[in-house]
């Protein structure tokens, strides 16, 4: 049983490498695959609207790589107006079980139409035809309106391939933070921060150990 198992756990910045993401990317395959953690890539998404409300919700992450955290929604989502209003957010994993968090900030700019395209086309016909069906975060006067737009979208491509809604896609949020916090006995966790190097040298970042 490894040490991700146990859910016990000695963090330090060398154990992350130089490359934060790359160490975010290992956790949550770690959380997916090895500890089969059940919807280890679901994450709170926390924006900011233009008033300076802020707001929380749970979406799925569908990659992290070089360039930082992409996930999917409706642009004219509370979440998306509020992403063009104030183009910054923060994503935080959590999995309880393994007693591990990861924090992650940065700004956010939506990703191209060819890599939604992409991600769409992977998408089970029924949540293809959700994407048209729901007018995210409108008000709804009952169930059955949603359900006969269902249909109704359901019809109007039958026997053909749902395209992707115009106003459907990606993000990508580009950290530049990105905090690792272990749990430990006693709640002396260890917390990792790593800020890009304000200099701006590209690809560098740098590593802090935080009070728990």
């Amino acid at each position: 049983m490894s040490e991700l198992e146990k859910g016990a756990g000695h963090l330090e910045a060398a154990d992350l490498g130089a490359d934060p993401l790359q160490a975010c990317a290992g956790w949550l395959e770690d959380a997916s695959v090895r500890s089969k953690v059940s919807f280890a890539n679901a994450v709170c998404l926390s924006t900011v609207s233009a008033n300076g409300w802020p707001q929380g919700r749970m979406v799925l992450v569908k990659s992290v790589d070089r360039r930082g955290v992409s996930f999917f929604t409706n642009y004219e989502s509370s979440k998306g107006r509020a992403l063009a209003d104030v183009p910054r957010a923060a994503i935080t994993f959590y999995w309880y079980d393994l007693e591990r968090q990861i924090r992650l900030k940065g700004g956010v700019t939506r990703l191209s139409a060819e890599e939604s395209d992409a991600y769409f086309r992977t998408r089970p016909r029924g949540s293809q035809v959700g994407a048209w069906a729901s007018e995210q975060s409108v008000v709804l006067d009952g169930r059955g309106t949603l359900e006969q737009r269902h249909r109704e979208i359901e019809a109007r491509f039958s026997g053909s391939e749902v395209p992707r809604p115009t106003h459907w896609g990606g993000y990508l949020l580009a950290p530049v933070e990105i905090e690792f916090w272990q749990g430990r006995e006693d709640r002396l966790h260890d917390r990792i921060a790593f800020r890009r190097d304000e200099a701006g040298t590209e690809g560098l970042w740098l590593a802090e150990r935080l009070n728990p």
